[in-house]
């Protein structure tokens, strides 16, 4: 795969076909496709905020607007029989792979209609090669165990795993990364740093390098300070390309940010620094790559079809 490509959007083998309002029909261009992904996961956060503080939600939930260049980027370089394990914000991640807003929206809805049956919430995904929960540190064990059976499998399969920053504080993540760099395990990790930890700024809260935690196993790490997509998905596209032909672990460390509050309303970063960073977000680098004509198209094919997917699941029983 070359950057130059967007690979047809992967699904859980139970669902329908994903709406290519949403994820882009064969005959979009690169850029078009990539921006309609970057718009649908964006446009679905905020919508999901919005139902929430409508009070329909189960539970809480953990937007990722900001980080979407992240998801789009490397799912594009994910294949089949590939395994991901996410976190509590999971739903750029769950939507860049299988487009399927409407079992993510029921869920969260607490819809028998949803990817668990609605009894997973926002935080906990369980399905067809994707597998997500809100503890910290608690999916690195499983992404690890799921790289050694692919391997014992004798196959070319990964095993993804994305992290946040604040992660970096769980003892379990070195133990893992301890037995994955001692077996060779197929485990491709993904760091997202987006400066923070809730509400308390990386630099009081994690000692020493990111990428030094990682290499002190012998880990190979790449590493970005990035939101522009097309940057995410050339460097994972030689990194996983690597570790897919060599059968071996490699870490991605992206340095990003996050724009909407940690969880719900709570934010204690500087406004000025939140609004210095609108300015270079995904959306707005990527949206300067195309006519204002196609962008115009796109953001309102996303925002009809996401209108129809938000009253269809509104009117579940």
């Amino acid at each position: 795969m070359t950057v130059e490509q967007a690979a047809p959007m992967a699904k859980p083998t139970d669902r329908v076909e994903p709406d290519s309002r949403l994820v882009g029909a064969p005959g979009d261009s690169r850029d078009c496709r990539f921006y309609r992904r970057l718009v649908f996961i964006r446009r679905f956060e905020q919508r999901l905020l919005d139902l929430f503080d409508e009070g329909i939600l189960n539970g809480t939930t953990h937007a990722c607007i900001g980080q979407e260049a992240n998801s789009v980027g490397i799912s594009d370089h994910i294949e089949d029989g590939d395994h991901i394990f996410s976190n509590h914000r999971c739903h750029g991640h769950y939507l860049a792979r299988t487009g399927d807003a409407f079992g993510l929206l029921a869920e969260i809805m607490g819809k028998g209609e949803g990817i668990c049956g609605g009894i997973g919430g926002s935080q906990h995904i369980c399905t067809d090669g994707f597998k997500a929960n809100g503890i910290q540190g608690g999916i690195i064990p499983a992404a690890a165990g799921i790289a050694m059976a692919e391997q014992l499998r004798d196959s070319d399969r990964l095993s993804f795993v994305f992290l946040g920053d604040g992660t970096l504080g769980e003892g379990l993540v070195y133990e893992t990364m301890n037995i994955t760099a001692l077996w060779r395990l197929p485990l491709f990790v993904i760091l997202e740093d987006n400066g923070w930890s809730q509400s308390t700024p990386v630099g009081v809260n994690l000692a020493g390098s990111m990428r030094a935690r990682f290499e002190t196993f012998g880990l190979p790490v790449r590493e970005v300070s990035t939101t522009d997509v097309l940057e995410i998905n050339r460097t994972a596209s030689e990194a996983i390309a690597t570790a897919r032909r060599k059968r071996a672990p490699r870490v991605l460390i992206i340095h990003t940010y996050r724009l909407c509050h940690h969880s719900k309303n709570d934010d204690a970063r500087p406004p000025q620094e939140v609004a210095a960073r609108w300015k270079i977000e995904p959306l707005v680098i990527h949206r300067a790559r195309l006519n204002a004509t196609d962008c115009t198209r796109i953001e309102q094919e996303v925002d009809d079809a996401l209108s129809a997917i938000v009253a269809k699941v509104r009117s579940l029983t």
